[in-house]
């Protein structure tokens, strides 16, 4: 089968590979008809995120059909429709009982307390191959897919993969609730998938930070109120925008590839940083491979953290969801402290909140395609990598198709409604935080 495949840094192939086999009972095989390309996966040919094993399949964004099941599944057939929840969770542990699927004590080869297990990532975090192929293998499958209705088509459902169920576990974290000003660190795929997720729990403003033009546009039609932090300083117009106090909850999307501001006052501020900035890259990339423009790590891993810190107000909440790999460990706790901030952060517990998003979509209480910004068939892979690594204009989320036998084609959900309820501020029922009383 064809597959993108990791074989050093910044270099990726599209290669033909074995077909996945059932290996455990508990596990299924999907025909992949729809994945995507994630800001995860670029840390991985960045040099952001190390221990990837040669041969690696990459991906951990899937929709697509049953073909194989294991003798432990009883849940589901072949040709089942599904999406699959990115992280992977037995569903039978402590953790996956109290809603902590991210945090597994069986999924994890390494041990307990090795941590997160997600489809094509590095060793520790599992060792699986991914969901850029054909193919794919499922662990878990009777907890770990999630099936779909007619009703949700696959650009609807790729999204409920990851990046929507990311962006609601974010604002959670950040505590978001009714009439909360709330600012968005970060216009990428979360952090627009945010926009909608705090509006559905109840935000009265949004603002989103970013340095993109058509980012923020994407933004603004989602009706939020955008900070560009290349034509002003962005920790200045939040405290002008929220008359001098900050955000109570802030989102914080962008983890440690950020990039400094190129022009405007805020990359003035930055440059007294430059040095520092300088060695947490080296930190957080000790080994690159750029080639020109392509696979460059960012250049202030912590700018966004810091920002974060500043934005908001004294007493307010900080929900982090973009990726910090061990290496980086730096991080302003200082100005936290003395502002009396709550930090949360980690692994989105995908399989806790994609069921609920599934039902939203068909409801048509969320409609996620508008983040589609390029559709592209699996031969062009390559070629998007390289463009959404870029950040060029337009390529805010890239969806790969891989398959049309079983597939519902973008569009044809549209029946599910207009997912007017994200831009209304209507408040929706995403489910308790895990460890909280329903």
């Amino acid at each position: 089968m064809k597959a993108v495949v990791w074989h050093a840094l910044g270099d990726i192939r599209l290669d033909d590979v074995p077909e996945p086999e059932i290996k455990d009972p508990y596990d299924a095989i999907v025909r992949i008809t729809t994945s995507a390309i994630c800001g995860t996966d670029l840390h991985f040919v960045r040099g952001t995120m190390p221990g990837m094993q040669e041969g690696r399949i990459l991906g951990h964004e899937a929709v697509g059909v049953v073909t194989d099941i294991g003798s432990g599944v009883r849940n589901l057939r072949a040709g089942d429709r599904v999406v699959v929840p990115s992280t992977v969770a037995c569903g039978t542990c402590s953790y996956c009982r109290a809603g902590y699927y991210a945090q597994c004590d069986n999924a994890n080869p390494q041990g307990r307390r090795a941590g997160t297990v997600f489809f094509g990532g590095p060793e520790a975090a599992g060792g699986l191959d991914g969901l850029q192929a054909e193919y794919a293998r499922v662990p878990f499958a009777h907890v770990g897919l999630v099936p779909l209705p007619d009703t949700v088509d696959d650009a609807q459902a790729i999204l409920l993969s990851d990046i929507y169920p990311t962006a609601w576990f974010g604002a959670r974290l950040a505590e978001v609730g009714a009439g909360d000003t709330v600012v968005i660190v970060g216009a990428g795929p979360v952090g627009q998938a945010a926009v909608g997720c705090a509006r559905l729990q109840g935000a009265g403003r949004i603002i989103i930070v970013d340095g993109l033009a058509d980012r923020l546009e994407l933004a603004r039609r989602q009706h939020a109120e955008t900070v560009d932090f290349n034509s002003e300083d962005p920790v200045e117009a939040v405290l002008e925008l929220t008359g001098g106090i900050g955000a109570d909850r802030v989102i914080e999307a962008v983890g440690v590839d950020a990039q400094r501001p190129s022009r405007g006052p805020a990359a003035d501020a930055v440059r007294e940083q430059a040095e520092q900035f300088d060695r947490e890259r080296d930190e957080a990339a000790p080994e690159q491979a750029p080639d020109g423009r392509t696979w460059v790590p960012g250049d202030a891993p912590t700018l966004a953290a810091r920002w974060a810190v500043q934005m908001a107000a004294k007493a307010g909440t900080i929900g982090t969801i973009g990726v910090y790999p061990p290496q980086v460990q730096h991080y302003p706790f200082g100005a936290a402290f003395m502002k009396n901030l709550t930090l949360k952060l980690g692994n989105c517990n995908h399989r806790r909140y994609v069921p609920d998003l599934v039902s939203m979509v068909a409801a048509g209480r969320l409609d996620p395609t508008p983040l589609i910004t390029r559709w592209v068939g699996t031969e062009d892979a390559i070629d998007a990598y390289r463009a959404f690594d870029r950040r060029e204009a337009g390529w805010t989320k890239v969806t790969l198709g891989v398959a049309g036998d079983g597939s519902i084609a973008p569009g044809l959900g549209e029946a599910a409604g207009t997912g007017a309820a994200t831009t209304a501020g209507t408040q929706g029922t995403g489910g308790d935080e895990p460890g909280e009383r329903r």
